[in-house]
Formats: structure tokens, sequence, C-alpha cells
């Protein structure tokens, strides 16, 4: 397929800036594969889509404030600083995104704060806007971390959302059952979920199954081939526990609902299956890009949210869903103004 058959008129205003007041009061589009049927509801509606024996499969990486803004040395401009991913614990060295990235070489030292206790020393270039930087620390690795998260910023995706965070972004554009901190971007289809609606859930007998995916700016990275099959993704670092992908396999044994949440927990599965098409333990990175024609083998129930043009998740959606009927679902999404992207609403794709 190609890149221009994924672009659509979307209006500014239904690009959602904040979140529903209550995060199970988000609207829920249904769509059902078999019959082209689409339902409106409401979040908390979605346990009348499952029950015994059924699983929900999560994405339990914790966002980390990866958003820092230091000055730099002698000169004492701003620079803002995106922590990617950490190279290395010992020597504190981390991938980042710089901006503005012509002030920034090899060599520069960035502060964090006035006591000079955070600072960062730039030891390499690795794209346009990339650096490795080394934090020159002194101390316990906890105090390190810890200043880490003091000094960092919630990191909303400013491209989309251009505002200053607020207090209740820490808590917002974090799922409620985050466990391990590794991402720079939340996982926007568990935003929606309450420990209300994961208890109904389990009164039902749904088994909520984690995995872990830690979202990297790769997922957002724009499309620039209009041959799909030319594009590369970003690796990330995933994780596919051996208690998870027992209770995934036995649901598929007994043709149970196994709904993957959110498409960052789809491509771990789907980068983790067995030669007798079931889900295997597994520990490494991916770099799986799914777009139509795609023969999904493990999950077979997505929730996910609407999408921006263009954009390797829709491009996701489209493969599950099959692409005709993502697009008229998108339609008729615009025409009810469902609202998009990672504060937006969740559409249910069985």
């Amino acid at each position: 397929m190609k890149l221009s058959e994924f672009k659509f008129e979307l209006p500014d205003n239904l690009v959602a800036q904040h979140p529903a007041k209550n995060r199970d009061e988000s609207r829920l589009m249904v769509v059902h594969r078999d019959s082209g049927r689409i339902e409106h509801r409401t979040f908390k509606d979605i346990i009348e889509y499952f029950d015994d024996g059924d699983v929900m499969v999560v994405n339990d990486t914790k966002v980390f404030p990866a958003r820092l803004y230091g000055n730099k040395e002698k000169t004492g401009a701003k620079i803002e600083v995106f922590l990617l991913r950490e190279l290395n614990k010992e020597l504190h060295l981390w991938d980042v995104l710089v901006d503005p990235a012509r002030k920034i070489r090899v060599g520069n030292k960035l502060y964090f704060d006035d006591d000079g206790i955070m600072v960062a020393e730039v030891i390499d270039n690795t794209t346009s806007r990339g650096r490795t930087i080394k934090f020159l620390f002194d101390g316990p690795e906890e105090e390190f971390y810890k200043a880490l998260h003091d000094l960092g910023e919630t990191p909303l995706p400013k491209e989309f959302i251009p505002r200053d965070p607020e207090a209740s972004d820490k808590e917002r554009y974090q799922t409620i059952y985050a466990k391990h901190t590794g991402a720079v971007a939340a996982p926007s289809a568990g935003l929606h979920f309450t420990r209300e609606v994961i208890k109904r859930l389990e009164i039902r007998g749904v088994e909520m199954v984690p995995v872990t995916l830690h979202v990297g700016l790769g997922t957002f990275r724009p499309v620039d081939v209009e041959d799909l099959t030319k594009h590369k993704m970003d690796s990330e670092n995933f994780i596919v526990p051996t208690d998870s992908a027992t209770m995934v396999n036995r649901a598929l044994d007994q043709k149970k609902r196994v709904c993957a949440v959110g498409t960052t927990t789809m491509r771990a599965m789907e980068s983790s299956v067995s030669a007798n098409a079931r889900l295997k333990p597994t520990e490494g990175w991916t770099d799986k890009f799914i777009f139509p024609p795609f023969d999904f083998k493990i999950a077979n129930t997505l929730l996910t949210n609407f999408h921006m043009p263009e954009s390797t998740l829709m491009m996701m959606a489209a493969a599950f869903a099959g692409y005709d009927l993502l697009i008229e679902a998108y339609q008729t999404a615009i025409k009810e103004k469902y609202k998009f992207f990672t504060y937006g609403d969740a559409m249910l794709i069985l």
C-alpha cells in the first residue's frame, strides 16, 4: 500500500488537547469486522464485549519525565534535551534529542540545575538532532534517577499537544497499571482504564495479562516514503513474560477473545510468535512495522485510539480492521466528532 492512501483531513479541533474528565467516560466506537456494523458507546461499556476466559493483553510500560531543559556552558542558551533511552547505566550514557540542535556540539556541557549537580557532556552526534550525552553525576544511583524525575517534564507530544504540561498530566499521561519505567510516550489505548472497569472485567472472568514494550519516538516518527515497504521503524525494547504467554495461549486454545490493548501491545505479541502460531516468551528489541495486508497470528481483538493521518499506528489499525472498514470508521468518527490522538477516544475492533 501507499502512504497517500492513509491521508485524510482531520479538523484541528478534533485533536484532543486534554483527556476526558474521567478516564472511563471517553467515547468508544465498536467496529465489527464480520458485519461492518459500527456502534457508539462509552468506554466503561467495554465489559459487555468480553466474557469468562477472555484475556486483555496490556502494555505495562511506565512513562518517565523525559523532557529536560538545560543551559549551555558559557553562553547560558536554553536547550531542550529529550531522553530517548539509557545506553549504559553505570556510565549514565543516554541517547537524546536536542533542540535547537545547531547549538550543540561534541564537547559542550549542559547544566540542568543551579547547584551544578546535574551536568551532562555531549560525547557524540547520532542524527541531525540526536546526540549521545554522559551525565557527570557523582552519587548513588537512586539519587541520580530521583534528580532526573524531579527535573524532568511530562513528555507530551508537542507537535500535536502544543501546551505546557499541567500537574494533572503526570497522572493522566500514564496508565493505572504502569509498572516498568522506560517509555517516552504513553501507550494511549490503556489510558481509558480505571480500577473499577478492570475490577468489573475480572468479575466477568476476564484476565488482564501484561507485556512490556517501552514506547520510543519511533512509534510516532513520520513515514516519509510513499512505498510503505521502504519505511524502517526504530527498534523498541520489549518483554513477553512466560506467565503471560501461557495465559494467552490457553485463551487461544479455548477459542476465546485475545484483545491487544494498543498497537504497542500488538507489536510486542506479533514479534513473539512461535512456529505453531502461539505466543512465546521473549525479551529483546523489535522494529516490526505492520501495515495492510498482514496476517495477525495472536490477537483477534484490538483496542486502540483514533490516530493521526499517515501514522504507522493508523496503518496497523487498518491492517487489523481491513482498510476499507477502517477508513469508513474514521470518516464516521470525524462526522460524529470523536476526539483523536493520545488523549482522544477509543475504538474496539472485534
